[in-house]
């Protein structure tokens, strides 16, 4: 039994840097350069879908932006803006969109409550005056 795992393992170890040279020559002999037009073609078509579904995924502060105008809705500006100062606290990356997101938090709390007078009273020193602004440019 032992003789006879030895020469199966001696077999896979000549066969298959074999079999992985072959696949990596017929792999690179698909490549556009190597191929006609028609292949060309088609590697170009599916690096088009690769690249329209990297496009599809958004960025950090578009989701969290989203995530936090759900909130106001549901809850109200105040707890959103809670949230935006303690998501900025722990990613300090999003912090240069912050002013953005507060801005956009005072239009939508505009929205919501239907006069700026309302949503100011939710006011609050996150990223500056930026929720006030969002405010003032709703009117």
């Amino acid at each position: 039994m032992n003789q006879a795992a030895r020469r199966i393992g001696r077999t896979l170890a000549l066969v298959l840097p074999v079999v992985l040279v072959l696949s990596g020559t017929l792999a690179v002999a698909r490549v556009p350069w190597a191929t006609s037009p028609s292949e060309s073609q088609v590697l170009t078509a599916s690096a088009e879908k690769a690249s329209s579904k990297a496009a599809a995924a958004r960025a950090p502060q578009d989701l969290l932006r989203d995530q936090l105008i759900t909130e106001l809705q549901q809850k109200n500006p105040g707890d959103a803006l809670t949230s935006l100062q303690q998501e900025v606290e722990r990613r300090p990356s999003l912090a240069k969109h912050c002013a953005d997101i507060a801005r956009a938090l005072g239009k939508a709390a505009v929205q919501k409550y239907g006069s700026p007078h309302r949503a100011q009273r939710f006011a609050r020193p996150v990223c500056d005056t930026s929720f006030a602004s969002g405010v003032a440019e709703s009117r």
